[in-house]
């Protein structure tokens, strides 16, 4: 759609009408549009791909806002459309961080298993810099990743404080970072079966989250 600069655009923050959480919105010449993710000043080509994808293949309202120290990508969305968002208490955002890392463990060892112990190593080192780059909160180094790669996510006690924010934005990179390894997106067709330990209720919810977020068109 648009790369627009700084000087562009009014950014603002509002209550969300639904959940106990403030909404970045950026306006520009009359629309309105939702912070979907955010890449550092050295990761220009990163966020022009996600961005050509969102707009050229998956026929996304998307615009680029180019910063000197970032760019970030937002989606165009009505703010009446923000109260028809189911509201999340913190019970059910950890049912997704958890439903998220289960995800994230299946592609690892999928990598590890079809590709090879290199290619895993690299993946690792793919989802620290991810991690660190884009300061996800309690994960910001390479024993934090491993933790998560090995920790049993239905049992674990220690599930990092995420907010939706950042599992939209995750889910995207490890689905750009899983297609860039594997060639292919069929690791995102099989969630129903990667999610199958999950409980029945919380699977339906991740699911049913994943239709109403801007990862639909993706891992599903």
């Amino acid at each position: 759609m648009f790369i627009l600069k700084r000087q562009d655009v009014e950014i603002s923050t509002i209550q969300h009408p639904k959940r106990d959480q403030q909404v970045v919105i950026l306006h520009y010449q009359g629309q309105t549009f939702r912070l979907i993710s955010v890449f550092n000043a050295d990761q220009e080509e990163e966020a022009k791909g996600l961005w050509r994808e969102l707009t050229d293949h998956r026929g996304k309202a998307c615009v680029l806002l180019e910063e000197s120290d970032r760019y970030s990508i937002w989606g165009k969305i009505r703010l009446e459309q923000l109260s028809n968002e189911e509201p999340l208490d913190a019970n059910r955002v950890k049912t997704l961080t958890i439903a998220t890392i289960v995800l994230l463990q299946a592609v690892y060892v999928d990598i590890q298993d079809l590709l090879g112990t290199r290619q895993a190593g690299s993946f690792h080192k793919d989802i620290t810099d991810l991690l660190t780059s884009r300061q996800f909160p309690q994960t910001k180094s390479a024993e934090a990743v491993t933790y998560l790669l090995k920790m049993q996510p239905t049992t674990a006690t220690k599930i990092p404080a995420w907010e939706e924010n950042h599992l939209v934005i995750f889910l995207q990179e490890l689905h750009r970072l899983g297609k860039a390894y594997f060639g292919n997106t069929d690791f995102a067709q099989q969630i129903t079966n990667t999610l199958v330990d999950l409980p029945e209720e919380e699977r339906s919810h991740f699911i049913n989250w994943l239709h109403k977020s801007p990862l639909s068109k993706l891992w599903y």
